[in-house]
């Protein structure tokens, strides 16, 4: 079975500092888009940073460009979130999901993962 496991959120200020862990199992990990994406309150879950672990290559949305790194370990089969200078907009539900197909053109779109961890809480008070 297919598992991701998502750890990580809490409450933080603004300025502050969080990292996200992603466990997966259940599928070929050297070969899938994982990633977070987030929903805030009375939003569309949106896409924040997914790797390609085929190669490394790293999609990030601009919203969170300069701040978010996303980084993957194969041994491990973990995706972290490191998140630094948080802004009380990162205030979400973020979610661990991955896909096993090609989403280049299609990674900030919720509706295209196949596979979804549970979500954790991620809160910036100002």
């Amino acid at each position: 079975d297919v598992q991701l496991q998502a750890s990580g959120g809490g409450l933080v200020q603004a300025g502050g500092s969080l990292r996200l862990s992603c466990q997966a199992s259940g599928f070929r990990f050297d070969y899938a888009f994982i990633g977070w994406l987030r929903q805030a309150p009375g939003k569309e879950r949106e896409g924040v940073s997914v790797i390609r672990t085929s190669d490394g290559y790293v999609y990030v949305a601009d919203s969170v460009k300069g701040r978010f790194t996303i980084s993957s370990d194969g041994a491990s089969q973990r995706v972290y979130l490191q998140m630094n200078s948080l802004k009380p907009e990162d205030t979400a539900v973020y979610y661990c999901a991955a896909g096993v197909q090609d989403l280049t053109g299609g990674w900030r779109n919720w509706r295209a993962y196949g596979y979804w961890g549970q979500g954790t809480q991620v809160t910036v008070s100002s």
